[in-house]
């Protein structure tokens, strides 16, 4: 006959509760107790179950450090509760989104938490969602809405703002021929950032933008592919949809014997911990890792619990963190139809305000 917590708790001379805490890992429980469950535990023969106590992290980006510190964060947010979370590398060559979520709802799962994974690609197969549904497993996102209009919660970061820092902080310090090395189109933050970027130049009354933006990966590889063509039509700075992109251009511009920054100002996006032991440390935009860890923790004990949360995508700020990768322009001036002058105008608003100093 299969062995029960009733069977255990009884041969310990505990409450089943106290059991549920033992298997689960909770704190709260004495040793001694603890010891006497597991001893109950072995003479049964009970197997320790996972079944339903397992978040799955679905993401493409595993060897990112900045997705492989927010996936860290979710799972400390869920380990005292009870929950484990297996981290899911689903990428192009590899095992697909679908097989790992197929196989993980046959062994029982609790939550699947999509981080920067399909649900940032335009035409993603919403078979997936409809498994989950399907088999009542919640799922939340981060960094973008699900295809169709899918019910649930999203966390992420405020891209068109995360653009509008760098761009503030590149024209303030009086570059105009300002470029973007950006992530592949149908990305949708890669699409959003090169949103705010253009929004952001037009606003400073940068024309013709449009020519100043490059479609590449968002590898080391990608940024300094990117950053040749920008180079070639004399580009001053570059903004990069990721830190390891900003890490590429800096390199491609190294190969053209430049210098970051007396030559060419380059500004990240992510904030990832390498950045400030880099040469030169990266200025970027800082992603809030922790408070979106965070909130997605929260969510998904509130919708483990069949508790209701609100719908629909939360942004957060992100934060301008200035190092020495951004220095002023080369030259006198900006370039003719540029715009007016660093000083010579209002401040960039609110913008201006999230900068703060590398500690």
């Amino acid at each position: 006959m299969k062995v029960g917590i009733t069977d255990v708790a009884a041969l310990a001379g505990v409450s089943e509760a106290t059991v549920s805490r033992v298997i689960n890992r909770r704190q709260g429980v004495a040793k001694k107790t603890r010891d006497a469950v597991e001893q109950a535990m072995a003479e049964l023969g009970y197997e320790r179950q996972t079944q339903g106590q397992l978040v799955a992290v679905v993401t493409e980006f595993v060897s990112n450090p900045f997705f492989a510190d927010v996936a860290e964060r979710i799972e400390s947010a869920l380990a005292p509760h009870g929950l484990k979370t297996v981290l899911c590398p689903a990428f192009p060559g590899g095992v697909q989104e679908r097989d790992f979520i197929a196989t993980l709802v046959e062994k029982g799962i609790a939550a699947v938490v999509f981080l920067s994974a399909s649900n940032t690609v335009d035409g993603a197969d919403t078979g997936t969602y409809e498994l989950l549904r399907q088999r009542r497993v919640p799922f939340v996102g981060i960094n973008g809405e699900f295809a169709d209009g899918v019910p649930t919660p999203v966390f992420s970061t405020d891209d068109a703002l995360a653009a509008e820092l760098a761009v503030d902080h590149l024209h303030r310090l009086g570059h105009r021929r300002i470029g973007m090395a950006s992530g592949p189109a149908g990305n949708h933050p890669a699409d959003r950032r090169v949103r705010g970027f253009l929004d952001a130049m037009a606003r400073r009354g940068i024309e013709g933008a449009e020519d100043w933006v490059i479609r590449q990966s968002y590898t080391v590889e990608g940024g300094q592919a990117a950053v040749g063509p920008l180079l070639a039509r004399g580009a001053t700075a570059v903004v990069a949809a990721s830190d390891y992109m900003a890490l590429g251009a800096i390199r491609g511009i190294r190969r053209q014997g430049r210098s970051v920054p007396g030559d060419v100002s380059v500004v990240g996006y992510d904030g990832s911990a390498i950045t400030e032991f880099v040469d030169p440390p990266l200025t970027t935009v800082r992603q809030p890792a922790d408070r979106l860890a965070l909130e997605v923790g929260r969510s998904v004990l509130a919708l483990v619990a069949n508790r209701e949360v609100p719908t629909g995508e939360l942004l957060f700020d992100p934060e301008l963190v200035i190092r020495s990768s951004t220095g002023p322009a080369p030259g006198s001036g900006p370039a003719p139809g540029s715009g007016p002058a660093p000083g010579s105008g209002p401040a960039a608003g609110p913008a201006a305000a999230a900068e703060r100093p590398a500690r």
